[in-house]
């Protein structure tokens, strides 16, 4: 047997370590995938990853200097007897009654009180743990130093809390070592619910045939191929298969000599914790797909949305009336002086719709006044078909962006894009109400048409005072009064029919510019409240599902640095 030096030396040596600092970065990209996932994905799924790194997390805090060697096996597989030749101490109670014992037996090769803490957060009794320690004078004894050698309860016991505490323990110990019989080491319910679940646990797996002094040599070697040919269906190619039997000494060395390597080596934790994390990944590798052309709402689904928020939102009706009200105000302020009066009483379409040009603050200002509470319009309330339309657009930007992603995130996209939906109208309303639609400031050239419609009427109503004082005096018998001419028109009838005819005329000329200039605040009006309409859709529906797709983007990161090796 070599000496304890020598396999030391090449326990630190070896090619396939863990590193524990890129064991760490892979554990801390673990809990970076959970906190951006956990309020997406279902609990179901991240399970398995939470029991992980809180167990991890409770490993590495615990005593680095010992290594958890768990011995699992069915009833009469010898694995108490294992453990007492192992600990060459009678330590477990052994019998072939069904069940022997529901609790873990530990033995600590070592003073007993750096371990205490590692078995507590194991969950062993302290009525339950040994010391091997009267003889670690001794070589053979000394090279264990540092193993808590465990001896589980029956996997397959009648007791139901039984196979509970396997399973429990099975999840806390750094190496297992699984003890089959000849007679059930093909038993289904080994393979099935045990073994293939170590698959990614070759490392700090090791599977014994004991009871070996049994079968003649022969028969041993034809055991152990079978034996092995079950592992690699399960997974396990590869795994330490070792015969061994507790009633003969010598049968034990190759296993003894596999847990001083161990022991040595220093690694079965990390080794554990390092194929746990490969197989949640693994699992966890479901979530997250390969980095996509494009996970975002593209514009022509946020397009999409602002159409039927725009119906909801009445800016039909909106754009439509600021089309009036730019005629309306045309009229009232470049039409005849003699008939502005009749058009002001006329109401005016946007302050029918109780929008307020004068002095609109910009819809996304950051002063108070721009957040001060605003009055609701009186836009008409959008209909079944315009509500129907808004809740079919949510759901495109939820499925758009659902699509290049796996399914699983379908759900949580779904529940983002409508988790605002409730505050659409409020938010629309105000919107379109905070939207300067352009009709605060009166064009110039208003001013001027009016200035000289005024000058028209003046002239004209001068021409009909002058007529009519003319007629006053012929009336009275007065000397007539002399009237200018221009040409063979007098000047008075000249100016009230000039008047008169260019104040028509002007009125007539600037109609089709009055329309136009409408058309152009109509166009003017619907790009900015779709702007706002457009900048609602994206706070109370993109916004939401951004959060989601960014969320799913630091997960795939962090899986992506989980999964390397």
């Amino acid at each position: 047997m070599s000496s304890l030096v020598d396999r030391v030396k090449r326990a630190l040596t070896s090619d396939d370590r863990v590193d524990a600092e890129q064991l760490t970065e892979r554990l801390q990209a673990l809990q970076r995938f959970l906190r951006v996932t956990d309020p997406y994905l279902p609990d179901g799924d991240l399970v398995a990853a939470h029991t992980l790194v809180e167990r991890a997390g409770g490993r590495l805090a615990l005593s680095q200097d010992h290594t958890v060697v768990a011995l699992a096996g069915s009833t009469g597989s010898g694995k108490s007897s294992l453990f007492n030749a192992l600990a060459r101490l009678k330590l477990s109670p052994v019998g072939v009654r069904r069940p022997t014992t529901g609790v873990a037996h530990a033995c600590v090769w070592g003073p007993l009180e750096p371990a205490n803490r590692l078995l507590d957060w194991i969950g062993v009794l302290p009525r339950q743990r040994f010391i091997r320690e009267s003889a670690l004078d001794g070589d053979d004894e000394a090279a264990l130093r540092g193993l808590v050698l465990l001896d589980l309860p029956d996997f397959d016991s009648v007791e139901q809390s039984h196979r509970v505490e396997v399973d429990r323990l099975l999840g806390l110990v750094d190496q297992v070592v699984w003890v089959v019989d000849p007679q059930k080491y093909g038993d289904r319910v080994l393979h099935n619910a045990y073994l293939r679940q170590f698959r990614s646990l070759t490392d700090v797996t090791v599977v014994v045939l004991n009871q070996a002094d049994r079968l003649s040599t022969t028969d041993t070697e034809l055991v152990l191929t079978d034996l092995k040919r079950l592992l690699e269906e399960d997974g396990l190619t590869g795994v330490p298969t070792l015969a061994t039997s507790a009633k003969q000494p010598g049968m034990l060395t190759e296993l003894r000599e596999s847990l001083e390597k161990t022991v040595a080596e220093r690694q079965a934790a990390l080794r554990r914790l390092a194929g746990d994390l490969d197989s949640v990944s693994d699992q966890l590798a479901a979530t997250i797909g390969p980095p996509a052309a494009e996970d975002e709402v593209d514009r022509a689904t946020v397009r999409q949305l602002t159409d039927a928020l725009a119906g909801s939102a009445g800016v039909p009706a909106v754009v439509e009336a600021t089309e009036g009200a730019y005629r309306h105000r045309a009229i009232a302020n470049t039409g005849w002086p003699l008939i502005r009066g009749v058009r002001k009483l006329r109401p005016d379409p946007l302050k029918r719709l109780h929008l307020d040009t004068e002095g609109v603050a910009p819809f996304f200002a950051d002063d108070e006044e721009a957040a001060a509470p605003v009055p609701r319009t009186s836009v008409p309330e959008p209909d079944a078909a315009q509500k129907s339309a808004v809740g079919l657009s949510v759901r495109a930007v939820a499925d758009r962006a659902a699509a290049p992603i796996p399914d699983i995130w379908a759900p949580a996209l779904n529940a983002a894009a409508r988790s605002r939906l409730g505050d659409l109208p409020d938010a629309l309303d105000r919107a379109v109400a905070k939207t300067d639609l352009g009709m605060s400031r009166k064009p110039f050239w208003w001013t001027f048409v009016g200035l000289l419609q005024w000058l028209l009427t003046i002239a004209a109503v001068a021409g009909l005072g002058w007529l009519l004082a003319g007629y006053v005096v012929r009336l009275l018998g007065l000397p007539e009064l002399d009237y200018p001419m221009v040409g063979v028109v007098p000047l008075p009838t000249l100016l009230l029919v000039g008047g008169l005819l260019l104040g028509l005329l002007l009125a007539a000329l600037l109609r089709p510019i009055v329309n136009a200039g409408a058309r152009r605040a109509r166009h003017r009006a619907e790009q900015r409240l779709r702007q706002s309409v457009t900048e609602v859709g994206r706070e109370h529906v993109v916004a939401p599902v951004r959060e989601v797709l960014n969320a799913y983007a630091q997960a795939r990161e962090s899986l992506t640095v989980v999964r390397s090796e």
